[in-house]
């Protein structure tokens, strides 16, 4: 059940913020869990070789590397790198993006084009990149990163790019799963809700509570119907879902991962 046993995935932020689980480092350990040799990318390179620590100590197969996701050099690269490394890349996991706040007259351009680059142009790259050769294949999974910010926006503190950025990542995932239905590689969305990562401690947390952890932890679990804010565990087994074979129907769409946030409104 779940297994990918000879799978390949290349993930990308697979590293972490900070000291705990962070979406893309969850996922790299749970999928190598499941029997997938794992290449991992990140900006930080230490981050990377924690997780890459992680996966070979429980008897895992992993290499990473230190890459910006927004030079198609180094994404080239990387691809070339895990080829070399594994022959093969079965499943795609575009994880990386980060927020930065303002408005349509607040936001720089030169904040603009760097959050489109961060959250868009990476996973463009690396589906350009990637597609490719899992056409070759006959066979491949995608998994592209959105937010709640793209369905469920905030009065008080704006994000306009990353909104958008995010939002554009359901219109990207949904026209690649078209473009190869019919050549065995599915492609679709994961939509993370309010999630307990160490981004709250690390930059959330000075960035809009004052650097109070509990005070801005206590409100973003009030905000979630059920009561409490997810973490990157609830991410990763979602994507596991997605890229196992018993998904292998399912293309073209998304999973909310919110704990009922898109469903309850705006409260």
């Amino acid at each position: 059940m779940l297994r990918l046993d000879g799978k390949v995935a290349f993930v990308s932020g697979a590293g972490s913020v900070g000291e705990g689980w962070g979406n893309g480092k969850a996922t790299a350990v749970l999928l190598a869990r499941q029997g997938a040799k794992i290449y991992g990318t990140d900006i930080r390179l230490d981050a990377a070789e924690e997780t890459r620590g992680i996966i070979r100590q429980e008897g895992g197969s992993c290499e990473v590397s230190a890459r910006d996701m927004t030079d198609t050099a180094a994404v080239k690269s990387a691809v070339d790198e895990c080829l070399a490394k594994f022959g093969r890349i079965d499943i795609l996991i575009n994880n990386v993006g980060g927020s930065a706040p303002g408005t349509a007259a607040s936001m720089s351009e030169e904040v603009w084009d760097t959050q489109m680059a961060h959250n868009l142009k990476t996973m463009f790259l690396a589906t350009k990149h990637v597609a490719p050769l899992m056409e070759a294949q006959g066979s491949g999974a995608i998994i592209n990163l959105s937010s709640i910010a793209a369905l469920r926006m905030s009065a008080d503190r704006p994000h306009v790019a990353y909104s958008t950025a995010k939002l554009g990542i359901i219109g990207f995932t949904r026209s690649t799963a078209m473009a190869y239905a019919k050549k065995g590689i599915r492609c679709n969305t994961v939509i993370p809700g309010l999630m307990h990562t160490p981004l709250v401690e690390h930059r959330l947390a000075k960035a809009i509570a004052g650097g109070d952890v509990e005070a801005l932890i206590a409100k973003r679990n009030a905000a979630v119907p059920m009561g409490r804010m997810g973490d990157a565990w609830d991410v990763a087994h979602a994507i596991l879902f997605l890229v196992s074979d018993e998904a292998r129907y399912i293309t073209g769409t998304e999973l909310l991962v919110d704990g009922g946030m898109s469903a309850g409104g705006m409260g």
